[in-house]
């Protein structure tokens, strides 16, 4: 007998509630710097807009008057009239940003990773990934049906491993430069380095750098002290530090014309409404210029951390906005997460699949719309939630789980997913 796909879709439900990990999905209202969720404003400390441009009333106002001049949609895809002269700028903006020939615009962040690997990447060819990767790194490899190895997180010497396993294979080494859920920086120079001496290319995706490291906001890379020319593939995501939606693709002449060519999540995916283009090109300007709130991003991490310390709180560490706090299981982050609910803060716990068992934890942000006050009265609640006695556990029955590659980041046989 054929087996039914919705009963059996229902048991994968029964069996994650049983786990702890079903997710709620709540449509909340956005305020100055808080969510109102339930009925009750909450002081965000969960998202990535870490500088604060969402509501910046330049991106605000870009958007409305091409809205105004332009109409909302672009009607097709960019190869049959959906390019326009906002596309057009903001690649050209996001090039000279990045140090880069020419850039190219996504709808998504998914869209462009899965784009770039299908692109460069064939049945015969190798990618070699961090552990602790974007999902959509991983479902890349998928789709291009090339051979995937993934080294042990943040590891050169593990990757270099990988590599030398197949030493006449065409390679991409392809990373996070920011990880999303640890925080933590991927090592690019030895990347960038071990690319060169082993003849593979390099691709970062910096959605969670770009804005909020180096020079200008230029990225994880120009942290690093490396060259744009170090990297052969930079993605950066527009939906995080820029505060907008979308993705750009950076690089040569020649990886640009190719996706324009061959990538199909760009080739048939309507062209993003140029009013978004245009709210882009402002948050641009004002991440490149205003360095201030890089600098005040910074100084709130310190005093977060230093804070912390103070009380005992044991975070992972991490030098940027995205502050972890490890839980272990998914009840205890739960619990977390609802004891700063109660004394008026948003921080979702971060459950498995989206990390490995037992990985489970508080992810905590930070955004220059915080101010020290108000990170000093999260970091009481937080002392006061963790050292609350734990909820006994009723953990499941252990099983086995038919399909490895459902499991989203943490440990090391996961991938990451995206917040």
């Amino acid at each position: 007998m054929r087996p039914d796909l919705l009963a059996r879709l229902g048991e994968r439900l029964a069996a994650r509630a049983a786990e702890h990990g079903l997710r709620r999905l709540v449509a909340a209202t956005r305020g100055n710097g808080t969510l109102v969720v339930d009925g009750r404003a909450l002081v965000d400390f969960s998202g990535n807009d870490y500088l604060g441009l969402a509501g910046h009333a330049a991106v605000r106002d870009a958007l409305v008057a091409c809205a105004i001049r332009d109409g909302v949609g672009a009607g097709a895809a960019h190869l049959i009239g959906g390019h326009r002269p906002e596309h057009a700028a903001l690649e050209a903006e996001a090039a000279a940003w990045l140090g880069c020939e020419r850039a190219l615009l996504f709808s998504t962040g998914y869209a462009a990773n899965l784009g770039v690997f299908q692109t460069l990447l064939g049945p015969d060819d190798l990618v070699v990934q961090d552990k602790l990767d974007h999902a959509s790194l991983i479902d890349a490899a998928k789709l291009a049906g090339c051979e995937a190895k993934r080294y042990v997180h943040g590891d050169v010497e593990s990757a270099r491993r990988q590599l030398r396993s197949r030493p006449d294979a065409a390679a991409l080494v392809a990373t996070d430069g920011v990880f999303s859920m640890d925080g933590d920086l991927a090592p690019l120079a030895a990347l960038a380095a071990l690319a060169r001496d082993t003849g593979a290319a390099l691709m970062v995706d910096d959605a969670h750098g770009a804005g909020v490291l180096g020079p200008e906001g230029r990225g994880s890379a120009a942290h690093a002290g490396l060259a744009p020319s170090d990297v052969d593939v930079h993605v950066v995501t527009l939906g995080k530090a820029l505060g907008v939606a979308g993705a750009l693709v950076a690089g040569s002449q020649a990886l640009i014309e190719g996706l324009v060519q061959f990538a199909r999540t760009w080739v048939y995916t309507t062209a993003m409404p140029p009013a978004l283009a245009a709210a882009t090109r402002a948050a641009l300007a004002v991440a490149r210029h205003e360095d201030w709130r890089r600098d005040r991003l910074a100084r709130l991490v310190a005093h977060f951390r230093r804070g912390a310390a103070a009380r005992g709180i044991a975070l992972m560490p991490s030098t940027t906005p995205i502050q972890p706090l490890p839980a272990g299981s998914a009840e205890r982050a739960l619990a977390w997460s609802h004891a700063l609910a109660a004394a008026g803060f948003h921080v979702p716990a971060i459950r498995p699949p989206t990390v490995a068992d037992g990985a489970a934890r508080l992810r905590i942000t930070l955004s220059v719309r915080h101010d020290e006050r108000t990170i000093d009265t999260l970091l009481d609640a937080l002392a006061a939630a963790t050292a609350a006695p734990a909820e006994p556990r009723t953990e499941p029955a252990a099983r086995t789980r038919g399909r490895t590659g459902t499991r989203v980041r943490g440990g090391p046989a996961s991938h990451r997913a995206r917040s």
